[in-house]
């Protein structure tokens, strides 16, 4: 129960006592006043009487009449008169039942009256004794309307004493409710700061709260600090700052592995010309800069889009991997522009050559594949000459000519239903089932496509949305049909949509039972480019029980700087990083230090891209929770 409702149901419980306190008292007070009022009306009217029958006649008949007339007069339960020795002389009595008050509250506040007692006197001699007690229905039921009343009274004194108090409460609680809502936030993994109130007690909680979520911050930007230094050394040269060869070939496999809007794109190549020849004319120190001022051309490139990637293979070997770019030599003219403005500044009176290739590539391609081509054009292009430009096609040829073709098939596909979803399983450590990855399917040309063959057309043409959408609809059904928990993605396109995340909401919130067992992912590049949208669509996703994750957690983890206030509930780390992870001791720390923040914020770690048994064996002793790719089996 809320710390405010218990305040409620204590003031109530107060008023309550304070309120029957009360009425009971005063219910009491009005019985004493009636008893005390009945008592002298006894006896006044005993003494009245008694003075009439000892001024008249004492024969049987006239002091009957006498008495009689009296009590058909007043109000009376008795008259009696009784001799000295105590002959009953007259008498009369109502034996009706009291009425006016109910029969319980007559048992409960009983009025008790002495009787009036007066002497009848017959010259100087005593008559007799005259006893008198007036009826008590008309007390009882006096005391009856008049509790009623008060307790009227007090009715509508608890209802407003209720709605004053709840406003009182609401006032004085008002910064409780921002600790609450602080405490909340930290219990769901959000570490959030907020003002402090005036009031002295609540202060002091809000200022250790704040503490403890300042703390908390610090020390998670710190390790993500020495996460991001421990990833350079051992992923990057030294020298330019790009990825070294094998972290940059990792990359390359996990390109050609996707299966969404990114799935092809073009990997570009540039060569130094006689980089020893240049060391011995211009001098150690002096190559040494125009490297890495080449370096930080290639990183130009990279900076001003989130998921490509720059890497130095070799002494003078570069390469550019730009996932869905697939216009290579648009792309490699503008490459070789800047590389070669930048060894004009360097050497004027020195003629270096730097031949650039280029290719395209299409999801599922072998690496060994686009190597040979890209290395086959470099080697075309630097017999050519020193600052050739060689562009090799690759990839299966377009089913559509054109983007006009590929709206229509694409457009068709949705209207005719022609979508389903993949199943790859995701599981524990112990081959217990998370969910299965739902990839969309769609069905061209009478043969069913995956993702990395059409969404780079679907993206060019601004479809993400509406088949991201499709995505939902046929996962939400499949989850009805059997009950297994599904794990869809959400483009960067998508996460940037109005209207998407509409009707998301709409869709998850039309089945919520359904909605528990969605789990809803986006990459890590469109989460960080797109973080507001993103941490909109967290919040509004909490509610429905829904998991939200990102995919393809890696080079820009520590750039979430954020990530403790978005309430995520796993992480999928890229198989750039998991690729030979059994043998690579650097990535192995990595990714142990990725780990350990990941859990602190109470997240899940899923590996993907699992491809051997080895790296399947090696991943729970680094902090891997789950895992996923061509290794990974279900039971």
């Amino acid at each position: 129960m809320s710390l405010i409702k218990q305040l409620w149901i204590a003031i109530a419980i107060v008023t309550l006592i304070a309120l029957g306190g009360s009425l009971v008292v005063s219910t009491l007070s009005a019985r004493h006043y009636l008893e005390q009022q009945l008592q002298v009306k006894n006896l006044d009217n005993a003494t009245s009487l008694a003075l009439s029958l000892s001024q008249m006649p004492k024969d049987a008949v006239t002091v009957e009449l006498q008495i009689s007339a009296q009590f058909d007069a007043g109000h009376y339960r008795l008259i009696r008169l009784t001799s000295p020795t105590g002959e009953v002389l007259a008498e009369r009595e109502y034996a009706g039942v009291l009425d006016g008050a109910p029969e319980w509250f007559i048992r409960l506040i009983p009025i008790e009256a002495h009787a009036g007692v007066a002497q009848v006197q017959d010259g100087w001699r005593q008559f007799g004794t005259l006893t008198l007690e007036s009826h008590k229905r008309y007390a009882y039921t006096a005391l009856w309307q008049g509790t009623l009343q008060l307790l009227g009274w007090f009715a509508l004194g608890g209802v407003l004493t209720g709605l004053i108090g709840t406003l009182i409460i609401k006032h004085i609680t008002r910064p409780l409710g921002r600790v609450v809502e602080q405490a909340e936030a930290i219990g769901g993994r959000r570490f959030v700061t907020t003002p402090e109130p005036s009031t002295r007690e609540f202060r002091s909680v809000v200022r250790a709260m704040n503490t403890l979520s300042d703390r908390v911050r610090t020390i998670l930007a710190e390790e993500a600090r020495r996460l991001e230094q421990l990833r350079r050394q051992t992923q990057h040269d030294e020298m330019t700052g790009l990825l070294n060869r094998s972290q940059f070939l990792n990359q390359l496999d996990s390109a050609l592995a996707r299966d969404d809007a990114h799935a092809a794109g073009t990997l570009l190549l540039a060569r130094v010309g006689d980089l020893a020849g240049l060391n011995q004319r211009i001098g150690r120190e002096a190559t040494d800069r125009l490297l890495r001022d080449l370096g930080e051309r290639f990183a130009d490139f990279t900076s001003a889009n989130g998921n490509w990637e720059a890497g130095r293979m070799n002494g003078s070997d570069f390469a550019l991997l730009a996932p869905g770019r697939e216009d290579a030599d648009v792309l490699a003219r503008e490459l070789a522009r800047a590389l070669h403005d930048t060894l004009d500044a360097h050497l004027k009176d020195v003629l270096v050559g730097l031949p650039v290739a280029a290719t395209n590539y299409a999801a599922g391609e072998a690496r060994s594949q686009v190597l040979a081509r890209a290395d086959g054009a470099l080697a075309t292009a630097e017999q050519t000459g020193d600052r050739s430009l060689r562009v090799e096609s690759g990839g299966a040829p377009a089913p559509y000519p054109d983007l006009q073709s590929w709206r229509a098939a694409l457009l068709s596909a949705l209207e005719h239903d022609r979508v389903r979803l993949g199943a790859y399983p995701v599981v524990t450590n112990g081959g217990r089932l998370l969910h299965d990855e739902a990839p969309i399917r769609i069905q061209l040309d009478d043969t069913w496509q995956p993702a990395g063959h059409f969404m780079p057309h679907a993206a060019r043409l601004g479809l993400m949305p509406r088949f991201d959408i499709a995505v939902v609809r046929a996962a939400l059904r499949a989850i009805a049909h059997d009950g297994r928990e599904r794990g869809i993605n959400v483009s960067a396109e998508s996460l940037r949509d109005a209207n998407f995340r509409g009707e998301l909401f709409s869709l998850l919130q039309a089945d919520p039972a359904t909605a528990k067992l969605l789990w809803i992912e986006v990459p890590e590049y469109g989460a960080l480019r797109h973080l507001a949208e993103f941490r909109t669509m967290c919040v509004a996703l909490q509610p429905l029980g829904c998991r939200v994750g990102i995919e393809h957690v890696g080079a820009h983890f520590g750039e979430l700087g954020d990530l403790h206030e978005l309430g995520l509930d796993y992480v999928k780390i890229d198989s750039a990083i998991i690729r030979g992870i059994d043998t690579n001791a650097g990535n192995q720390a990595f990714l142990r230090g990725l780990c350990m923040i990941a859990h602190s914020l109470g997240l899940m770690t899923i590996a993907e891209g699992v491809a051997s048994a080895a790296e399947q064996e090696a991943l729970p002793g680094l902090g891997i929770d789950g895992m996923t790719g061509p290794a990974v089996r279900e039971g």
